[in-house]
């Protein structure tokens, strides 16, 4: 993983715009001078605040290890699932399961 910290910010600026594009989004169409009469972030506050995100949010969530006791475990452990009964319902040794 590369560290965001040690990245400058037209580096992530390129990074942030390319993925926008990519999305359909186009920052190109915010304004460049704030207008307090409808808030809209203008293009330098909404990089500044995306590259914020991106320098410290998700270093976190990519570091990030599932609570397991190796690392062959991790690769086992399930993502948590809102509704669990509905993917253990038909699994076998499950409560109430048809196997």
């Amino acid at each position: 993983m590369i560290d965001p910290t040690g990245v400058s910010d037209e580096a992530l600026d390129l990074l942030i715009t390319t993925r926008l594009a990519l999305s359909g989004v186009d920052l190109g169409q915010l304004p460049e001078v704030a207008d307090p009469a409808t808030g809209v972030p203008t293009r330098a506050a909404a990089l500044e605040s995306l590259r914020t995100f991106l320098r410290t949010t998700v270093p976190v969530i990519s570091a990030w290890e599932p609570p397991v006791s190796s690392p062959e475990a991790a690769q086992q452990a399930a993502a948590p699932l809102l509704y669990p009964s509905i993917a253990t319902a038909w699994a076998p040794g499950a409560e109430g399961g048809s196997r």
